[in-house]
């Protein structure tokens, strides 16, 4: 990832080391010193996929291990549920779509801030098939939509089709849960999914198994914009364990960085940890990701920054959405970049 306030991106190197490992959780602490190490537990927004692998990538690699921390990985269900546990104390740090941050906020408070931007351009996308019709919004009308039940996609749709001179009840909304989008999509039961586009791989899987080719449409192209996928961080964490944060968003930063240089490693790193996944698609999951990740925004700012001008703008595409005040909320008050280290 290039980027004026970053260090040059490791040269390629051999294989990882891979983590072994059983089920969604890794559980480093394989060192002699394991007992010095500070626990941390991260909360996914899904299950283990290639968009998730930095994670994975910094357990394998070492990183969070010679940043001093010992981290458990959980799976997740959604952006909202990621948040949610995040909120309840169970787990330290985690990944979500910042719109469900905002959601959460603005419906009556909740103790989580975001620490780290790591998609700076929407991820959120319109899956359909090619051979649909559906070309744009206007000919998404009437066709049936099936979107995740926790997403943070879902909170910016309504907006986006209202910015669109569409009506939203004018395509009908199945909630479903997030493995069922494709194959409901594949069987014809569904005419387009709401995803982000970092799960294409994934889809093209499943449709070239009925004989379809996917089709997919950025919400980008219909106006959307502002910050996606974030590392958040619960306040207690925030309030009691600083040290041990900073060490590790810095630890992810490195993590990300070695992904974004080495797609292969890092999918090889979730599939150690996930034997089931197909290795292509992780990383193809992966590959799509990094031009949400490292981008003119990330350059221009900083990656990982939080720019108040393009924080706003993404808090006001919620708030139309969800027919929230815009002055409900300050979206500054929902970051806290203290531990993005004084290059930021």
């Amino acid at each position: 990832m290039t980027s004026r306030h970053n260090s040059t991106l490791p040269s390629r190197s051999a294989g990882a080391a891979l983590l072994s490992g059983l089920g969604f959780s890794l559980l480093l602490g394989l060192s002699p010193s394991a007992h010095a190490l500070d626990a941390v537990s991260v909360q996914l927004d899904w299950l283990p996929a290639g968009d998730k692998a930095f994670v994975y990538a910094g357990v394998a690699e070492g990183f969070y291990r010679d940043a001093g921390l010992e981290v458990t990985i959980r799976p997740g269900r959604g952006s909202a549920d990621a948040v949610t546990q995040l909120a309840a104390g169970n787990a330290d740090v985690g990944t979500a779509g910042i719109g469900s941050l905002m959601q959460a906020a603005a419906e009556g408070g909740v103790p989580v801030k975001a620490v780290m931007s790591i998609y700076s351009k929407p991820p959120d996308a319109i899956f359909t098939v090619e051979g649909s019709g559906i070309t744009d919004l206007e000919s998404a009308v009437g066709k049936r939509l099936a979107m995740p039940t926790f997403s943070s996609s879902n909170a910016l749709w309504p907006a986006v089709l209202e910015r669109n001179g569409i009506a939203p009840d004018s395509i009908p909304v199945i909630n479903t849960d997030p493995s069922g989008m494709a194959p409901l999509l594949a069987q014809g039961r569904v005419d387009m999914t709401l995803n982000w586009v970092t799960k294409a791989p994934e889809s093209e899987s499943v449709l070239a198994q009925a004989g379809k080719q996917l089709q997919v449409l950025p919400l980008s192209d219909f106006g959307l914009e502002g910050y996606g996928f974030s590392l958040m961080a619960s306040e207690r964490t925030i309030e009691q364990r600083p040290e041990v944060l900073r060490r590790f968003v810095e630890a992810s930063r490195r993590a990300i960085e070695f992904s974004s240089a080495h797609p292969d490693q890092a999918a090889a790193a979730v599939k150690a940890a996930v034997p089931e996944a197909d290795l292509a698609v992780l990383e193809g999951e992966l590959r799509n990701s990094l031009p949400l990740i490292d981008n003119e925004i990330s350059a221009r700012d900083g990656f990982g920054a939080f720019d108040p001008a393009l924080l706003s703008t993404t808090w006001e595409w919620i708030a139309d959405s969800m027919d929230f005040d815009r002055d409900a909320l300050d979206p500054a008050s929902l970051v806290d970049t203290r531990f993005l280290g004084a290059e930021q």
